[in-house]
């Protein structure tokens, strides 16, 4: 990639950001288009646990199949988030091993933008897992009446998640010595879903699961995504799923900055 194939010197900085992070973007998401099954691969396991849930456990709440899939889904939307951006640190870790970023630094390019691109191409590969997901679902018996509002209150969540989590998975990316130090954060990531509401109702577990069940962040999230789904009012747990959405990735963005302007220092 040349100098020329970035933004022109002198542009205004806002300009040279969006034409930066369009650049950088398309380069993140060729490396996908090349390796597809990377996409597949964080669907895959998501995918696994639904099927496992609804056919082997569904039964354990007193609910069919059909009525079990839509229950556990918001859940399972989760995890494939969780699954995936482990694949944004790990792509931003062999970036930062290769020395692209010091060459990326030598660029009259704005430097926030070669992280923008990241988590960019983490959002778009992780809603296209999210549609496989929910493509899954529909097949073995997922519905929903939820009108179009509903469904955009679900899509923006998601979205939002997602950039919070991205934007957490850049630290690692950042900070790890090691490939599998820059991707192993994801896991207690993707375990928090299994001890939330996302598959069985908390009132059911023992009193400390219980309790950190109930004020873990997932749990509000899910009720939110559950409530939307089934067409039922979502109460207060919006306002904390919010709350704690836009907490992470504020937090994480902070953390990310700290991160990168030590490492480029």
């Amino acid at each position: 990639m040349t100098a020329t194939a970035m933004s022109v010197p002198g542009a205004p900085a806002r300009t040279r950001f969006f034409a930066d992070s369009a650049v950088l973007t398309g380069r993140s998401l060729r490396h996908i288009l090349r390796s597809p099954d990377t996409i597949i691969t964080t669907a895959i396991m998501p995918v696994a646990f639904m099927l496992l849930f609804v056919f082997v456990l569904g039964g354990a709440i007193d609910a069919g199949s059909d009525s079990y899939v839509r229950y556990q889904l918001p859940g399972i939307l989760l995890i494939t988030v969780a699954s995936g951006i482990s694949y944004t640190a790990y792509r931003l870790f062999l970036d930062m091993q290769s020395g692209i970023f010091e060459r990326f630094q030598s660029m009259p390019i704005a430097r926030s933008s070669v992280l923008w691109a990241h988590v960019l191409t983490s959002l778009v590969a992780n809603l296209v897992s999210l549609v496989i997901v929910v493509g899954v679902a529909l097949l073995i018996g997922f519905r929903s009446g939820a009108g179009v509002l509903a469904w955009l209150a679900v899509a923006g969540i998601m979205v939002l998640f997602t950039l919070a989590l991205t934007w957490l998975a850049v630290i690692p990316g950042l900070t790890a010595k090691s490939v599998e130090g820059a991707s192993a954060f994801s896991y207690p990531l993707i375990f928090l879903p299994l001890v939330s509401s996302a598959f069985v109702p908390t009132d059911s577990m023992p009193g400390p699961v219980r309790w950190f069940a109930e004020v873990q962040p997932v749990t509000p999230i899910v009720n939110t995504l559950r409530a939307l789904l089934e067409e039922r009012p979502v109460g207060g747990d919006i306002w904390i799923a919010l709350a704690w959405v836009l907490g992470i990735l504020v937090a994480s963005i902070l953390g990310t900055t700290a991160a990168y302007r030590r490492r480029i220092a």
